[in-house]
């Protein structure tokens, strides 16, 4: 292919035109800001140079999940939403509630049962440990550990007529024994007099011993000191005593004081 040159302009004309580059056009360079992002390599050199990629991270253990009860299992938000979801918990805590009332009532029960066998072994203990050379026939008071109350003929709130017995107030569970030999004739429930014996003596006079906790004799023959039953409040009473009455054989109620002291006994 033919030139020419030419020495004064130093530049090279050609048989035929030069074509032109395309013009390309370049987007301004946007500055950066921040921290530069490392790469995948670099970010592994520097985690390599701080130790952390060699091993991984440790985790925590994890704490141990808290006891869930009936109430804690549903959320309030669900209970608030779900009204089924509501009904059934409380179904769940009212069984909790009935299930503890009947866990405490069978305690309650259990504990007077077992107090109520401690009075009996006491009141056989105090029958049967008789003193050398007592005379098992003689009458006896009904209890001890005694103080009087309201007499015979007496006025008071808690009868409809005057007071037909004398009353010996004690602690309940304390022991009333036989106070004469006789037959018991009757034991059991009898209204305001609560739980009452009944000892009938030879004579025909009836022997009331009324608002007993417990009745421990059985129909037959009673000997005095015989266990009849223990001290309580059933009936009308209000305060734990013996309410103890003597009837003549025509049912007419006597004053058991100065009855008690015909036999020798000194209340």
């Amino acid at each position: 292919m033919a030139s020419t040159y030419t020495e004064s302009t130093g530049t090279q004309l050609l048989d035929h035109p030069v074509e032109a580059e395309p013009v390309r056009h370049r987007l301004p360079r946007q500055a950066r800001t921040g921290a530069p992002l490392l790469g995948v390599t670099a970010m592994t050199a520097a985690l390599g140079a701080t130790g952390l990629a060699a091993a991984p991270a440790q985790a925590a253990p994890a704490p141990a999940p808290a006891p869930v009860t009936a109430a804690d299992e549903v959320s309030d938000d669900l209970l608030a939403a779900d009204p089924g979801l509501a009904l059934a918990a409380r179904i769940l805590q009212q069984a909790d509630g009935q299930r503890t009332d009947a866990e405490e009532s069978a305690r309650l029960a259990a504990a007077q049962e077992a107090e109520a066998k401690r009075a009996d072994r006491r009141a056989e203990a105090t029958t049967t440990a008789a003193a050398p050379g007592t005379d098992r026939s003689a009458p006896a008071l009904p209890l001890t550990g005694y103080r009087l109350g309201d007499g015979f003929s007496q006025a008071g709130l808690h009868w409809a007529h005057l007071h037909n017995g004398l009353d010996f107030a004690a602690r309940t569970g304390t022991p009333v024994t036989a106070v004469a030999a006789g037959t018991v004739t009757a034991a059991g429930w009898s209204g305001t007099y609560g739980y009452r014996v009944v000892q009938t003596l030879p004579d025909g006079t009836e022997l009331w011993y009324c608002h007993l906790a417990r009745i421990t004799a059985a129909p037959g023959e009673a000997a005095p000191g015989t266990l009849l039953g223990t001290v309580g409040s059933t009936g009308s009473a209000t305060t734990p005593h013996l309410h103890l009455e003597v009837r003549l054989a025509d049912g007419s109620p006597v004053d058991p004081l100065p009855w008690l002291r015909h036999l020798g006994l000194q209340p």
